[in-house]
């Protein structure tokens, strides 16, 4: 459309010929190419002979590793990670053992940093057993495995929030380390089980006349030491330290002392539970919603655990044990004090 060919016959011939051989034309009028180009705005053109002018464009980084080089980076590789995937099938044996011991500070620390990891090995792991045809041992591990990440958490939460106690009255900052100053409270077995209402002066003139023979000192720690106990109530006048043992008691089984045959531990404080009254919930969504960080925890059924009901001279809830009705489904919702 802008050549003028057609009209002025061969001598414009001559002139796009030129042009295109990269020459200024000799005319005075100026070409319609060159007033209609944008080509010097841009990069110069490239021509594949010599006189053209260098490519700057940038260009694609190219890989220079020999083959030698990569043999070596991955077999440096595979090594890795086979030591890493026997490190991990040892912490799964250890798991499945009958007499696996705690974790320790250190395994807490490499819980964290090779948690990602770990789930990848796991993985792998389950779905090799489940095509050895060992469905049952995977299922265990996998149960097992996933109360060890769940319970490293929740042993980290209470540690924090139990290890300090407030000393004398309650002011910010005025707290110690309640392994420091604990002192074991004396604590004796074989209450009858009846209510007491007596005065504080009363109970002590009762208990000194006693016979010594109808309690039994205990350790807090070994309340639960006979497996046929399930449930324990201590009793005791106000002040005399029963929430401060039973703090002591949490802590040491955070920080792997005692009660290691215990998977969780979940103390659930009355004064607390009364600010739930209207609620209706599962007995999860108040694990959940006392321990945000057991949130992705579903279910306890196959897992040892231990309820702490802190408080029960607190309690404002309705506690009607003959009548309520009795839950065994822990996803089912009912309100608190059927809960309980």
């Amino acid at each position: 459309m802008t050549s003028n060919m057609s009209v002025s016959g061969e001598k414009d011939l001559k002139r796009d010929e030129r042009m295109k051989e990269g020459k200024r034309s000799d005319s005075p009028e100026p070409s319609c190419v060159s007033m209609k180009s944008d080509a010097s705005m841009d990069f110069p053109n490239h021509f594949r002979d010599g006189a053209s002018s260098p490519d700057v464009r940038p260009q694609q980084k190219k890989s220079n590793l020999s083959r030698n080089q990569l043999d070596s980076i991955f077999k440096e590789l595979e090594h890795k990670v086979i030591t890493l995937i026997k490190n991990e099938l040892k912490t799964f044996r250890k798991l499945l053992s009958p007499d696996y011991p705690a974790c320790t500070e250190r395994e807490v620390e490499d819980e964290e940093d090779l948690h990602s990891v770990r789930e990848v090995a796991l993985k792998i792991t389950l779905h090799i057993l489940k095509n050895m045809n060992h469905t049952d041992l995977a299922n265990t591990l996998h149960n097992k495995s996933v109360a060890s990440v769940y319970q490293t958490k929740l042993k980290s939460s209470l540690r924090e929030k139990f290890k300090r106690i407030n000393e004398g009255i309650s002011q910010h900052g005025s707290s110690a380390l309640l392994n420091e100053i604990y002192t074991e409270l004396y604590i004796t077995e074989g209450w009858s089980g009846d209510v007491n209402n007596e005065h504080e002066v009363r109970q002590i003139e009762t208990a000194s006349r006693r016979p010594a023979t109808q309690e039994t000192p205990i350790k807090c720690n070994d309340l639960f030491k006979d497996k046929s106990i399930r449930s324990v109530l201590t009793k005791g006048v106000a002040g005399i330290g029963k929430t401060v043992s039973v703090q002591k008691f949490i802590l040491d089984w955070t920080e792997g002392k005692a009660n290691q045959d215990v998977t969780f531990m979940f103390p659930l404080p009355f004064r607390e539970l009364n600010l739930m009254k209207q609620k209706h919930l599962s007995l999860m969504d108040l694990l959940h919603h006392f321990f945000p960080e057991m949130r992705k925890l579903e279910l306890i059924d196959s897992y040892k655990v231990l309820l702490i009901f802190d408080g029960l001279d607190e309690c404002r809830l309705p506690l009607n044990f003959q009548k309520n009705e009795r839950l065994c489904d822990v996803t089912v919702s009912a309100s608190v004090d059927v809960l309980v």
